[in-house]
């Protein structure tokens, strides 16, 4: 791939069956000069999220699990917590919401994604990883949309391809990538202010 998307002043991640092991050596590049980071990877609603502990120890920047009205800062990646949708606002804070689950899921990819596109406009790279459901698709479009990037991760190299497939199909713009190039590209990436 030899074109970096334009720089971003979010990314949000979306993963689900795999996912895990498809964020490593994404979430791995972030750098203190990144723009935040925030994912939603589907882990059972019942028990607490063990996300942010797993990357802690693998990341070389802040982890963390989002918190309500919690500012969005650069160089820092934060989970979705279990059993909660994750927002961004206008303000550039994070909200969390106990709505109905979106794809059966929550935390929703879509609902991210969505919150995403209305804050941030085209200032948004979303990133579609292995999944077993359709979740991230309407999400994707919806970045998309507003003038985001959107990058997926190639089917044939994810444990479960539907997500990135459903994506794939719902935004003609979308890139497959394989998880090397995105790791590539988040780690090329510079933060910009927002404002």
């Amino acid at each position: 791939m030899s074109r970096l998307p334009r720089r971003p002043a979010l990314v949000v991640i979306g993963a689900s069956a795999g996912g895990v092991e498809a964020l490593l050596p994404l979430l791995a590049g972030v750098h203190a000069q990144s723009p935040p980071v925030l994912a939603v990877v589907h882990v059972p609603r019942s028990r607490p999220s063990l996300m942010a502990g797993i990357f802690a120890r693998q990341c070389g920047v802040p982890v963390s699990e989002a918190f309500d009205k919690a500012p969005l800062r650069p160089g820092s990646i934060v989970f979705a917590p279990a059993d909660y949708h994750l927002q961004v606002e206008r303000d550039a804070t994070l909200s969390l919401s106990v709505d109905e689950p979106v794809q059966y899921s929550r935390p929703s990819i879509d609902v991210l994604f969505e919150s995403a596109a209305s804050a941030f406009g085209n200032r948004v790279l979303a990133i579609v990883l292995t999944g077993a459901n359709e979740d991230g698709a309407n999400g994707a479009a919806a970045v998309a949309r507003a003038g985001g990037e959107v990058l997926v991760q190639d089917p044939d190299t994810a444990l479960a391809d539907a997500m990135p497939r459903a994506a794939l199909a719902a935004v003609s713009s979308a890139r497959a990538c394989s998880l090397a190039e995105i790791g590539r590209i988040v780690q090329q990436l510079v933060f910009e202010d927002p404002a």
